[in-house]
Formats: C-alpha cells, structure tokens, sequence
C-alpha cells in the first residue's frame, strides 16, 4: 500500500467520524442539511476506504482523492450553511458536487482500464 493510499484511509477515518457528528447534530436539532451532509460523508468515506485498500494504480487513487475532496467540500458546505455561516465559499457545494462525480466517473475508468489491461 502506497502512503498516498493510507493518507485517504486517514481522511477517509475523519470523514467517517465527522459523518457520525453531524447526523447525531442533525438528528437533535433537526437540520436536514446536516443530515445531507453526514450521509455523503458516510457514503464517501466507505468508498474512499474500499479504494485505497484495493490499491490498483494511480487512476484508483485519483477517484478515491477525487471522492474525498468532493465528499468534505460538498459537506462542509452544507455544515457551514446549518451552523449559521452564508457558506464556505460561492459554488463550495457545487463544486464537491462535480469532485464526487468526477470521482465515480474515473473509478469506473480506473475499473474499465485495469480490465482492459489484464491478461
């Protein structure tokens, strides 16, 4: 395992336990934003974990660091906005949003090449 690959289990662990902070947040103050933003924490960080355990190459890394940005910018946002902040900058969530999908996008290229280049 490369060190890149056990820096996103790192970001992938916070990701995870700041998931579980903002939906128990969310659940007792009832913000939907928080709760937005804990189940794409909890989501992302499951995959940027699967990731960066498979390994496989640089474009897997690429998806999982991807995934990850995407995931905290898009979350951090909404957290910003449930916490009485306007936001964290014009277009923060929107943009994490394009990082997750550029995300999913390059783990189904990064899947397709390394079926491609199998023996």
């Amino acid at each position: 395992m490369t060190g890149w690959n056990n820096a996103l289990l790192i970001v992938a662990g916070l990701m995870g336990a700041s998931g579980v902070v903002m939906a128990a947040a969310g659940a007792h103050a009832a913000a939907a934003n928080l709760a937005t933003a804990a189940t794409f924490l909890l989501i992302h960080a499951a995959a940027v974990t699967a990731i960066a355990l498979h390994g496989g190459g640089k474009l897997f890394s690429l998806a999982a660091t991807l995934l990850a940005c995407g995931a905290c910018l898009f979350a951090g946002d909404l957290a910003a906005r449930a916490w009485g902040a306007a936001r964290l900058f014009p277009m923060a969530a929107p943009a994490g949003g394009m990082g997750m999908i550029a995300g999913w996008l390059c783990l189904s290229l990064a899947a397709l090449a390394a079926a491609i280049t199998r023996p």
